[in-house]
């Protein structure tokens, strides 16, 4: 007989169902205890107490992955000592696989239906085995996850600050631009000239070499063309509407709170990769995927803390689809659509990290090169299909590396092209 425990979690509450897998599918426990140890430990004993009169042969213990709710339940009772004893199998399922199976039945929904449905999705079996993630992997993927929030608030802030320089000097973005300057408008320079107390009309009247001599102070004297730089600015300037005062002072006061939150999130990031870097270099798989050209120490971290160890995987494809880096068939008849969709159901921090690392690395790597020029023949959409597509490519010699222990070793027909 085997004994499957459903476990429906929310941040106060443990719901917990208990069947076994015998032809009258018995419930041999309900209850709801609170989200804290004292409720897992309720749990854990009763589960302890059923084993010993029923002498199960499998014990499972599934939760939806509800990622912070679930996270101290799924440690806790991986981590047991007396449930390791039982060889007792902690799982945890995409919360829309259940929610499938849970509509082909038309019932109520509460929770401890919900706990009942889970405990019987485990009970047929047909779930995929998601082994936990070791301590290490947990603590790395803290930092790698909160980076990738800090990104995606930097981004939110520079588009505000683009949005606010355009009310400001609607032609400064384009005027660098044309004029293909190394400078452009993130640059220290740039950002005080539009934040600090000059006016538009101030630095349009300045006189050339003053401008120059402004521009040259505020960038410690690293611009080659500080001239060149000076004309564009005062002619973007120039060319620009005017604001009225009202309107340039709430602008001006937008352009300097967003300025020093740029700063601050891109001191915070800068100080997260360092902490990812001295994590990161203790881990076995860093030598393995940084030995691929363009996979820096911090693209490694993420894909490391996101795969966890490799074991967890039966091959590449269920690392691919893990990460959401395949795509729906699309087959009728004799007929198979060749325009087929992403699945983003998966592991979106690691489908990121995967993205950003083979963007990086098919600009070092002349196999990836190839490959991802070959991928971006399309009218649509190409870097966005051929950097996914190359993604996919990434993740089998990812899976190759970690498995196998091994460093990155170029096919020997590019090694004789170089």
């Amino acid at each position: 007989m085997k004994c499957f425990v459903g476990l429906d979690i929310s941040s106060t509450k443990l719901e917990v169902c208990i069947m076994t897998n015998d032809i009258e599918m018995k419930v041999l426990f309900s209850a709801t205890f609170g989200n804290d140890i004292i409720g897992a430990s309720e749990i854990k004993e009763q589960v302890l107490r059923f084993n010993d009169i029923y002498h199960f042969e499998r014990i499972v213990i599934g939760m939806e992955a509800t990622s912070l709710y679930s996270f101290h339940p799924a440690m806790f009772f991986y981590e047991d000592s007396e449930l390791k004893q039982l060889r007792v199998e902690v799982m945890i399922e995409q919360p829309a696989k259940i929610k499938k199976y849970r509509e082909a039945f038309e019932e109520n929904k509460n929770d401890t239906l919900d706990a009942f449905y889970i405990a019987d999705y485990f009970r047929i079996e047909r779930f995929t085995k998601s082994y936990l993630k070791e301590e290490k992997y947990n603590a790395l993927q803290h930092l790698t996850r909160t980076r990738l929030q800090l990104i995606e608030q930097l981004v939110r802030t520079k588009q505000h600050f683009i949005e606010n320089i355009y009310y400001k000097c609607n032609t400064l973005s384009i005027e660098l631009k044309n004029h293909q300057l190394s400078t452009n408008i993130w640059s220290a320079t740039i950002m005080t000239l539009m934040v600090e107390d000059y006016t538009l009309d101030e630095l349009a009247s300045l006189p050339l070499e003053k401008f120059v001599e402004l521009i040259q102070k505020l960038g410690r004297g690293k611009f080659k063309a500080p001239d060149k730089l000076a004309k564009v600015i005062q002619a973007a300037i120039t060319g620009s509407y005017r604001l009225s005062h009202v309107q340039q002072d709430s602008v001006n006061t937008v352009l300097s709170l967003l300025a020093r939150e740029i700063r601050s999130l891109e001191k915070m990031i800068k100080e997260i990769d360092r902490a990812i870097e001295d994590m990161v270099e203790v881990l076995p798989e860093y030598q393995c995927l940084t030995s691929v050209p363009g996979i820096g120490k911090v693209f490694a971290a993420g894909i490391i803390a996101e795969i966890g160890q490799i074991d967890r995987f039966k091959d590449h494809p269920q690392v691919a689809k893990y990460a959401g880096l395949n795509w729906k068939e699309n087959q009728s008849g004799n007929t198979s659509s060749q325009n087929t969709s992403l699945v983003k159901r998966g592991n979106r921090y690691l489908r990121y990290y995967l993205v950003e690392a083979v963007d990086s690395v098919r600009r070092h790597n002349v196999e990836y090169a190839e490959f991802y020029k070959k991928k971006d023949e399309v009218p649509k959409h190409k870097h966005k299909r051929a950097v996914v597509l190359t993604a996919r490519k990434l993740v089998r010699l990812v899976d190759v590396l970690l498995r196998n222990h091994q460093p990155y070793t170029p096919p020997r027909r590019f090694m004789e092209d170089n």
